[in-house]
Protein backbone atom coordinates (compact mmCIF):
# COMPACT_ATOMS: atom_id res chain seq x y z
CA UNK A 1 0.00 0.00 0.00
CA UNK A 2 1.32 3.45 -0.93
CA UNK A 3 2.22 5.79 1.91
CA UNK A 4 0.78 9.31 1.57
CA UNK A 5 3.10 12.18 2.45
CA UNK A 6 1.49 14.16 5.34
CA UNK A 7 1.96 17.50 3.59
CA UNK A 8 0.40 16.13 0.39
CA UNK A 9 -2.51 14.73 2.40
CA UNK A 10 -3.08 18.17 3.93
CA UNK A 11 -3.22 19.75 0.49
CA UNK A 12 -5.73 17.12 -0.64
CA UNK A 13 -7.93 17.96 2.36
CA UNK A 14 -7.70 21.65 1.51
CA UNK A 15 -8.73 20.97 -2.07
CA UNK A 16 -11.71 18.91 -0.97
CA UNK A 17 -12.78 21.43 1.66
CA UNK A 18 -12.49 24.45 -0.58
CA UNK A 19 -13.99 22.69 -3.57
CA UNK A 20 -17.06 22.05 -1.42
CA UNK A 21 -17.09 25.61 -0.14
CA UNK A 22 -16.97 27.16 -3.60
CA UNK A 23 -19.74 24.95 -4.98
CA UNK A 24 -22.04 25.15 -1.96
CA UNK A 25 -21.53 28.81 -1.13
CA UNK A 26 -21.39 30.36 -4.58
CA UNK A 27 -21.98 34.09 -4.32
CA UNK A 28 -20.64 34.35 -0.77
CA UNK A 29 -17.35 35.89 0.28
CA UNK A 30 -14.59 33.31 -0.18
CA UNK A 31 -11.73 35.45 1.14
CA UNK A 32 -10.75 39.06 1.67
CA UNK A 33 -7.62 40.72 0.28
CA UNK A 34 -7.09 44.18 1.73
CA UNK A 35 -4.83 46.91 0.31
CA UNK A 36 -4.46 50.36 1.77
CA UNK A 37 -3.09 52.66 4.42
CA UNK A 38 -3.58 53.01 8.17
CA UNK A 39 -7.36 53.14 7.81
CA UNK A 40 -7.27 49.40 7.06
CA UNK A 41 -3.85 48.23 8.34
CA UNK A 42 -4.36 45.11 10.48
CA UNK A 43 -0.81 45.04 11.83
CA UNK A 44 1.74 44.96 9.00
CA UNK A 45 3.57 47.95 10.43
CA UNK A 46 4.23 45.93 13.59
CA UNK A 47 6.84 44.03 11.55
CA UNK A 48 8.78 46.87 9.89
CA UNK A 49 10.97 49.71 11.12
CA UNK A 50 8.63 52.68 10.94
CA UNK A 51 7.54 55.71 12.92
CA UNK A 52 3.93 54.87 12.10
CA UNK A 53 2.72 52.17 14.49
CA UNK A 54 -0.44 51.44 16.43
CA UNK A 55 0.81 48.56 18.58
CA UNK A 56 0.62 50.52 21.82
CA UNK A 57 -2.29 50.90 24.24
CA UNK A 58 -5.00 52.06 24.29
CA UNK A 59 -5.24 51.25 20.55
CA UNK A 60 -7.24 48.05 20.14
CA UNK A 61 -8.85 48.38 23.57
CA UNK A 62 -12.26 47.33 22.18
CA UNK A 63 -10.99 44.70 19.72
CA UNK A 64 -12.40 41.41 21.01
CA UNK A 65 -10.18 38.98 19.04
CA UNK A 66 -7.11 40.41 20.79
CA UNK A 67 -8.86 40.67 24.17
CA UNK A 68 -8.41 44.43 24.10
CA UNK A 69 -4.68 44.34 23.41
CA UNK A 70 -3.15 46.40 20.56
CA UNK A 71 -3.24 44.47 17.28
CA UNK A 72 -1.71 47.12 15.04
CA UNK A 73 -5.08 48.52 13.97
CA UNK A 74 -5.21 52.30 14.16
CA UNK A 75 -8.48 52.43 16.07
CA UNK A 76 -10.13 51.17 19.23
CA UNK A 77 -11.82 48.17 17.62
CA UNK A 78 -12.59 46.80 14.19
CA UNK A 79 -11.59 48.33 10.88
CA UNK A 80 -14.06 48.38 7.99
CA UNK A 81 -12.77 45.16 6.31
CA UNK A 82 -13.31 43.33 9.62
CA UNK A 83 -16.91 44.53 9.83
CA UNK A 84 -17.66 43.61 6.22
CA UNK A 85 -16.12 40.17 6.74
CA UNK A 86 -18.38 39.66 9.76
CA UNK A 87 -21.45 40.74 7.80
CA UNK A 88 -20.66 38.44 4.88
CA UNK A 89 -20.10 35.41 7.06
CA UNK A 90 -16.32 35.16 7.00
CA UNK A 91 -15.25 33.65 10.32
CA UNK A 92 -11.59 34.67 10.34
CA UNK A 93 -10.16 38.12 9.61
CA UNK A 94 -7.48 38.37 6.95
CA UNK A 95 -4.08 38.24 8.72
CA UNK A 96 -1.36 40.82 8.05
CA UNK A 97 0.91 39.68 5.22
CA UNK A 98 4.05 40.17 7.32
CA UNK A 99 2.75 38.22 10.32
CA UNK A 100 4.53 34.87 10.78
CA UNK A 101 1.11 33.21 10.97
CA UNK A 102 0.12 34.36 7.46
CA UNK A 103 1.21 31.12 5.85
CA UNK A 104 -0.36 27.89 4.68
CA UNK A 105 -4.06 27.39 5.32
CA UNK A 106 -4.33 30.78 7.09
CA UNK A 107 -4.17 32.63 3.76
CA UNK A 108 -7.21 30.78 2.41
CA UNK A 109 -9.31 33.37 4.25
CA UNK A 110 -7.41 36.20 2.58
CA UNK A 111 -4.54 38.48 3.53
CA UNK A 112 -4.25 42.10 4.64
CA UNK A 113 -1.41 43.99 2.90
CA UNK A 114 -2.22 47.50 4.16
CA UNK A 115 0.43 49.67 5.75
CA UNK A 116 0.12 52.80 7.84
CA UNK A 117 1.72 55.86 6.26
CA UNK A 118 1.72 54.38 2.76
CA UNK A 119 0.37 55.83 -0.45
CA UNK A 120 -0.29 55.24 -4.10
CA UNK A 121 3.02 56.92 -4.90
CA UNK A 122 6.17 55.17 -3.70
CA UNK A 123 7.51 58.48 -2.38
CA UNK A 124 4.58 59.02 -0.04
CA UNK A 125 5.21 58.55 3.68
CA UNK A 126 8.97 59.04 3.66
CA UNK A 127 8.65 60.96 6.92
CA UNK A 128 7.78 57.64 8.60
CA UNK A 129 10.84 55.86 7.14
CA UNK A 130 9.31 52.40 6.67
CA UNK A 131 5.97 51.76 4.92
CA UNK A 132 4.62 49.48 2.20
CA UNK A 133 3.49 51.44 -0.85
CA UNK A 134 0.67 50.20 -3.07
CA UNK A 135 3.20 48.80 -5.54
CA UNK A 136 4.86 46.80 -2.76
CA UNK A 137 1.47 45.59 -1.54
CA UNK A 138 0.53 44.32 -4.99
CA UNK A 139 3.95 42.64 -5.24
CA UNK A 140 3.21 40.93 -1.94
CA UNK A 141 -0.16 39.75 -3.23
CA UNK A 142 1.63 38.21 -6.21
CA UNK A 143 3.66 36.17 -3.71
CA UNK A 144 0.47 35.10 -1.93
CA UNK A 145 -1.01 34.02 -5.25
CA UNK A 146 2.02 31.81 -5.92
CA UNK A 147 1.58 30.20 -2.52
CA UNK A 148 -2.12 29.61 -3.17
CA UNK A 149 -1.36 27.96 -6.51
CA UNK A 150 1.14 25.74 -4.74
CA UNK A 151 -1.57 24.61 -2.30
CA UNK A 152 -4.71 24.57 -4.44
CA UNK A 153 -3.55 24.49 -8.04
CA UNK A 154 -4.15 27.12 -10.69
CA UNK A 155 -7.87 26.47 -11.32
CA UNK A 156 -8.94 26.42 -7.65
CA UNK A 157 -6.87 29.54 -7.01
CA UNK A 158 -8.59 31.28 -9.91
CA UNK A 159 -11.96 30.29 -8.44
CA UNK A 160 -10.99 31.44 -4.95
CA UNK A 161 -9.77 34.83 -6.15
CA UNK A 162 -12.82 35.26 -8.37
CA UNK A 163 -15.13 34.91 -5.35
CA UNK A 164 -13.00 37.06 -3.04
CA UNK A 165 -13.23 40.70 -2.03
CA UNK A 166 -10.35 42.95 -3.06
CA UNK A 167 -10.55 46.33 -1.36
CA UNK A 168 -8.25 49.27 -1.97
CA UNK A 169 -8.28 52.24 0.43
CA UNK A 170 -5.49 54.54 -0.68
CA UNK A 171 -4.65 58.15 -1.46
CA UNK A 172 -5.09 60.13 1.76
CA UNK A 173 -1.40 59.94 2.63
CA UNK A 174 -0.44 61.10 -0.85
CA UNK A 175 -1.79 64.44 0.29
CA UNK A 176 -1.51 64.48 4.11
CA UNK A 177 1.98 62.95 4.23
CA UNK A 178 3.32 64.07 0.87
CA UNK A 179 1.86 67.05 -0.97
CA UNK A 180 0.67 68.80 2.20
CA UNK A 181 3.51 68.04 4.61
CA UNK A 182 4.26 71.32 6.43
CA UNK A 183 7.49 73.05 5.33
CA UNK A 184 8.96 69.96 3.62
CA UNK A 185 6.49 70.09 0.72
CA UNK A 186 6.50 73.86 0.19
CA UNK A 187 8.92 73.68 -2.75
CA UNK A 188 7.02 70.76 -4.31
CA UNK A 189 3.73 72.68 -4.22
CA UNK A 190 5.44 75.67 -5.83
CA UNK A 191 6.75 73.51 -8.69
CA UNK A 192 3.93 71.00 -9.12
CA UNK A 193 0.31 72.06 -9.47
CA UNK A 194 -2.42 70.03 -7.75
CA UNK A 195 -3.64 68.92 -11.18
CA UNK A 196 -0.18 67.64 -12.18
CA UNK A 197 0.28 65.89 -8.84
CA UNK A 198 -3.07 64.13 -9.19
CA UNK A 199 -2.10 63.16 -12.75
CA UNK A 200 0.90 61.33 -11.29
CA UNK A 201 -1.28 59.59 -8.72
CA UNK A 202 -3.87 58.46 -11.26
CA UNK A 203 -1.28 57.13 -13.68
CA UNK A 204 0.22 55.01 -10.91
CA UNK A 205 -3.19 53.97 -9.57
CA UNK A 206 -4.34 52.72 -12.98
CA UNK A 207 -1.21 50.56 -13.32
CA UNK A 208 -1.60 48.94 -9.90
CA UNK A 209 -5.36 48.32 -10.23
CA UNK A 210 -4.74 46.70 -13.60
CA UNK A 211 -2.05 44.52 -12.02
CA UNK A 212 -4.59 43.28 -9.47
CA UNK A 213 -6.95 42.38 -12.30
CA UNK A 214 -4.21 40.58 -14.20
CA UNK A 215 -3.35 38.62 -11.06
CA UNK A 216 -6.92 37.35 -10.75
CA UNK A 217 -8.92 39.96 -8.81
CA UNK A 218 -12.49 40.19 -10.13
CA UNK A 219 -14.44 41.96 -7.38
CA UNK A 220 -12.54 45.11 -6.50
CA UNK A 221 -13.87 47.81 -4.17
CA UNK A 222 -12.02 51.11 -4.51
CA UNK A 223 -12.70 53.80 -1.91
CA UNK A 224 -12.46 57.45 -2.82
CA UNK A 225 -10.94 59.94 -0.40
CA UNK A 226 -12.91 61.10 2.60
CA UNK A 227 -13.00 64.74 3.76
CA UNK A 228 -9.40 64.72 4.98
CA UNK A 229 -9.64 68.39 5.96
CA UNK A 230 -12.05 67.38 8.73
CA UNK A 231 -9.75 65.04 10.65
CA UNK A 232 -8.62 66.50 14.01
CA UNK A 233 -5.02 66.74 12.79
CA UNK A 234 -5.87 68.96 9.81
CA UNK A 235 -8.30 71.05 11.87
CA UNK A 236 -5.52 71.66 14.39
CA UNK A 237 -2.80 72.27 11.79
CA UNK A 238 -4.93 74.79 9.91
CA UNK A 239 -6.31 76.46 13.06
CA UNK A 240 -9.91 76.34 11.97
CA UNK A 241 -12.95 77.28 14.02
CA UNK A 242 -14.68 74.58 16.04
CA UNK A 243 -17.32 73.80 13.41
CA UNK A 244 -15.08 74.18 10.36
CA UNK A 245 -12.86 71.86 8.33
CA UNK A 246 -9.62 72.77 6.57
CA UNK A 247 -10.57 73.91 3.07
CA UNK A 248 -7.49 73.05 1.00
CA UNK A 249 -7.21 69.35 1.97
CA UNK A 250 -10.91 68.86 1.25
CA UNK A 251 -10.60 70.54 -2.15
CA UNK A 252 -7.70 68.26 -3.05
CA UNK A 253 -9.73 65.23 -1.98
CA UNK A 254 -12.60 66.35 -4.22
CA UNK A 255 -10.22 66.84 -7.14
CA UNK A 256 -8.84 63.34 -6.60
CA UNK A 257 -12.34 61.85 -6.41
CA UNK A 258 -13.41 63.64 -9.58
CA UNK A 259 -10.61 61.82 -11.40
CA UNK A 260 -11.10 58.47 -9.68
CA UNK A 261 -14.70 57.83 -10.71
CA UNK A 262 -13.95 57.97 -14.48
CA UNK A 263 -11.01 55.63 -13.90
CA UNK A 264 -13.34 53.10 -12.28
CA UNK A 265 -15.77 53.40 -15.20
CA UNK A 266 -12.87 52.87 -17.62
CA UNK A 267 -11.71 49.76 -15.78
CA UNK A 268 -15.22 48.30 -15.76
CA UNK A 269 -15.46 48.86 -19.51
CA UNK A 270 -12.09 47.31 -20.30
CA UNK A 271 -11.63 44.50 -17.75
CA UNK A 272 -13.70 41.53 -18.88
CA UNK A 273 -15.41 39.61 -16.10
CA UNK A 274 -14.49 42.10 -13.38
CA UNK A 275 -16.55 44.52 -11.30
CA UNK A 276 -14.78 47.57 -9.93
CA UNK A 277 -16.91 49.27 -7.27
CA UNK A 278 -16.56 53.00 -6.60
CA UNK A 279 -17.09 53.58 -2.87
CA UNK A 280 -18.09 57.18 -2.18
CA UNK A 281 -16.70 57.44 1.32
CA UNK A 282 -16.36 61.22 1.03
CA UNK A 283 -20.12 61.77 1.14
CA UNK A 284 -20.64 59.06 3.76
CA UNK A 285 -18.09 60.52 6.17
CA UNK A 286 -19.12 64.12 5.49
CA UNK A 287 -22.73 63.21 6.31
CA UNK A 288 -21.57 61.51 9.51
CA UNK A 289 -19.50 64.54 10.54
CA UNK A 290 -22.28 67.06 9.86
CA UNK A 291 -25.14 64.97 11.26
CA UNK A 292 -23.22 63.17 14.00
CA UNK A 293 -25.98 63.58 16.60
CA UNK A 294 -28.44 61.75 14.33
CA UNK A 295 -26.10 58.75 14.40
CA UNK A 296 -25.76 58.83 18.19
CA UNK A 297 -22.39 60.59 18.49
CA UNK A 298 -21.53 63.50 20.79
CA UNK A 299 -18.48 64.72 18.84
CA UNK A 300 -17.29 64.72 15.24
CA UNK A 301 -14.33 67.08 15.53
CA UNK A 302 -12.38 66.04 18.63
CA UNK A 303 -10.30 62.87 18.82
CA UNK A 304 -11.36 60.43 21.52
CA UNK A 305 -7.70 59.60 22.14
CA UNK A 306 -4.93 62.11 21.49
CA UNK A 307 -3.31 65.24 22.76
CA UNK A 308 -2.78 68.84 21.65
CA UNK A 309 -5.15 71.72 20.98
CA UNK A 310 -8.91 71.86 21.24
CA UNK A 311 -9.30 68.91 18.84
CA UNK A 312 -6.65 66.63 20.46
CA UNK A 313 -5.14 66.65 17.01
CA UNK A 314 -1.38 66.89 17.46
CA UNK A 315 -0.04 63.79 19.23
CA UNK A 316 -1.31 60.32 18.24
CA UNK A 317 -3.06 57.99 20.66
CA UNK A 318 -0.78 56.45 23.27
CA UNK A 319 -0.40 55.73 26.99
CA UNK A 320 -0.06 59.43 27.89
CA UNK A 321 -2.97 60.62 25.74
CA UNK A 322 -6.20 62.12 26.97
CA UNK A 323 -8.95 59.58 26.33
CA UNK A 324 -12.71 59.97 26.17
CA UNK A 325 -14.89 57.88 28.45
CA UNK A 326 -17.32 56.50 25.85
CA UNK A 327 -15.39 55.42 22.75
CA UNK A 328 -18.60 54.76 20.83
CA UNK A 329 -19.71 58.39 21.01
CA UNK A 330 -16.79 59.90 19.08
CA UNK A 331 -16.48 59.84 15.29
CA UNK A 332 -12.68 60.04 15.52
CA UNK A 333 -10.63 57.67 17.61
CA UNK A 334 -7.36 59.60 17.23
CA UNK A 335 -6.13 62.65 15.26
CA UNK A 336 -6.32 60.73 11.97
CA UNK A 337 -8.59 57.69 12.20
CA UNK A 338 -12.26 56.93 12.82
CA UNK A 339 -13.54 54.98 15.79
CA UNK A 340 -15.04 51.53 15.42
CA UNK A 341 -18.48 53.12 15.86
CA UNK A 342 -17.84 55.40 12.88
CA UNK A 343 -16.47 52.46 10.88
CA UNK A 344 -19.74 50.63 11.55
CA UNK A 345 -21.78 53.48 10.05
CA UNK A 346 -19.64 53.61 6.90
CA UNK A 347 -19.47 49.81 6.55
CA UNK A 348 -23.27 49.59 6.68
CA UNK A 349 -23.58 52.02 3.77
CA UNK A 350 -20.90 50.19 1.80
CA UNK A 351 -22.79 46.95 2.30
CA UNK A 352 -26.34 48.13 1.65
CA UNK A 353 -26.16 51.67 0.26
CA UNK A 354 -27.62 52.93 -2.99
CA UNK A 355 -25.77 54.10 -6.12
CA UNK A 356 -24.84 57.44 -4.55
CA UNK A 357 -22.85 55.52 -1.93
CA UNK A 358 -21.52 52.58 -3.94
CA UNK A 359 -21.56 52.26 -7.72
CA UNK A 360 -22.43 50.24 -9.78
CA UNK A 361 -23.45 47.83 -7.00
CA UNK A 362 -23.18 47.73 -3.22
CA UNK A 363 -20.89 45.26 -1.51
CA UNK A 364 -23.60 42.87 -0.34
CA UNK A 365 -25.07 42.59 -3.83
CA UNK A 366 -21.58 42.15 -5.27
CA UNK A 367 -21.39 38.81 -3.45
CA UNK A 368 -25.02 37.74 -3.80
CA UNK A 369 -25.61 38.08 -7.53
Amino acid sequence: MAIVNPSSFKIILLLVAYGFKFSEAAGNLAASFVFGDSLVDAGNNNYIFTLSKANIAPNGCDFKPSAGQPSGRYTNGRIIPDIIADELGQKIYAPPFLAPSAKGSAILHGVNYASGGSGILNSTGRIFVGRLSLEVQVNNFAETRKELIGMLGAEKTKELLGNSAFSVTMGANDFINNYLVPIASTIQRALVSPESFIDQIMTTYRVQLMRLYELGARKIIVANLGPIGCIPYERTLNRVEEDQCAAMPNELAKMFNKRLRPLILELNANCKGATFVYANTYDMVEDLIINYAKYGFVSSNVACCGRGGQFRGVIPCGPTSSECVDHGKYVFWDPYHPSEAANLVVAKRLLDGGPNDVFPVNVRKLFHT
